[in-house]
């Protein structure tokens, strides 16, 4: 395991602090607040460590209230809704300097047969002959701002290889698509809730800035706010985050300075693993001349 996936494992696991409160430690990725997908990720952390471990989460749906201080720690609190016969609810709210800034509800299911279908997946390029995020930006390190420099170069926790990329010295309109190759950047424990959770933090990689495609925008350019409102999230199947996984998205609307994106995970062998959908911010101030 490599060292910057061992710092995320151990900033997503957890301070036990009473039976369902816990603490973990802010990642400052140079955005001016907490990365939501931090905030997903931990959040889930701590509602898994409330539930029996036969039961694994399917649906979790969040709102981002407030931006999160990357100074401060974040306490989690879990709320036990309900301990059924087939299925198991929390609430999990997220605190910085005495305030909400961010809520969960996620729910629970032991393992059923049942009926099964599910959309195929894309065809598109291997991950082996895509070039990495990483190698994309130091390309265009004069492009992404100073303060973000580091997020985007360097080694990484999560792997990431684009399908395909918006030219960012001259973007052009794209349709509202994406597709990227993601996995965690070495081997993880054989634990399927760290997969999981490990998966709702990286779920919001790439994601928001797909709205911005039709309108030959990219995520680094200046004069606009990207923040995500709320986020859900389903687990279908079993996988490894250890392995790689084809993200596909697309937004199917933008308007009222909010987009809508949609998600798909899955696997390697072609199978649907989760599903996403968000509802993000996007605001856009035309930059004066010169």
């Amino acid at each position: 395991m490599t060292k910057p996936l061992d710092d995320l494992l151990h900033q997503l696991e957890l301070e036990p602090i009473e039976d369902t409160i816990f603490r973990g430690p802010s990642q400052d990725l140079g955005f001016g607040a907490v990365f939501g997908g931090q905030v997903i990720g931990q959040a889930l952390s701590a509602a898994e460590q409330t539930v029996v471990e036969d039961r694994s989460v399917h649906s979790l749906h969040c709102y981002f209230l407030r931006p999160g201080d990357v100074s401060r720690d974040i306490v989690y609190e879990v709320e036990r809704i309900r301990d059924g016969r087939s299925f198991t609810t929390r609430r999990v709210r997220a605190i910085q300097h005495g305030d909400s800034i961010f809520f969960m509800a996620a729910s629970f299911h032991h393992v059923e047969r049942g009926l099964e279908h599910a959309d195929d997946m894309p065809l598109v390029a291997e991950p082996e002959t895509l070039e990495s995020d990483t190698a994309f930006a130091a390309r265009n390190l004069d492009l992404i701002p100073e303060v973000m420099r580091g997020t985007f170069t360097g080694d990484k926790p999560i792997e990431v290889r684009a399908v395909q990329h918006m030219d960012p010295r001259d973007p052009q309109p794209m349709p509202p698509q994406r597709q990227v190759w993601i996995r965690t950047n070495g081997r993880l424990p054989d634990d399927p809730r760290v997969h999981r959770y490990l998966l709702a933090y990286a779920s919001d990689f790439n994601f928001l800035i797909t709205a911005l495609q039709p309108h030959g925008r990219t995520f680094w350019q200046r004069g606009q706010k990207l923040a995500s409102l709320d986020h859900g999230m389903w687990f279908h199947r079993p996988f490894r985050f250890d392995d790689w996984l084809l993200y596909s998205v697309d937004s199917p609307s933008a308007s009222g300075a909010r987009a809508l994106v949609r998600g798909q995970f899955f696997s390697r062998d072609g199978r649907l693993v989760a599903s996403t959908i968000q509802e993000g911010l996007v605001r856009v101030r035309e930059q004066p001349a010169g």
